[in-house]
């Protein structure tokens, strides 16, 4: 689950699957790291679970979207590495305009003097 701030806001649909790919978009990362760069990106307001992080990144992994190998971590465990694929780049940049225009959409009605 992707958890906004205490935890009492769930995200809409699709917006993990497109934090992922944008977290992935700047190199390979393991999954602890792939949420550790989710929390601090967002200033501790995004916390990704283990049991929401694991399941979408083999969703991803399964569609093609990212792409998975063994390696090790900078404290020496072993660890699977995700990166982002071709067909991954593509859904991000289509999963980001998505974004942009609900993000204005949202501001246009939220605007003050909007009646």
């Amino acid at each position: 689950m992707l958890r906004v701030g205490d935890g009492s806001l769930e995200l809409l649909k699709g917006t993990l699957d497109v934090l992922l790919l944008k977290t992935l978009s700047h190199g390979p990362l393991h999954g602890y790291a792939i949420s550790r760069s989710i929390r601090r990106a967002t200033d501790e307001a995004f916390t990704v679970e283990e049991g929401a992080l694991y399941p979408a990144l083999r969703r991803l992994e399964k569609r093609g979207l990212v792409e998975a190998e063994w390696g090790v971590t900078d404290t020496g465990r072993e660890a699977r590495f995700y990166r982002l694929t071709g067909a991954g780049e593509t859904e991000l940049a289509s999963g980001l305009r998505t974004w942009h225009r609900y993000v204005a959409a949202m501001a246009r009605v939220l605007a003050d003097g909007h009646p």
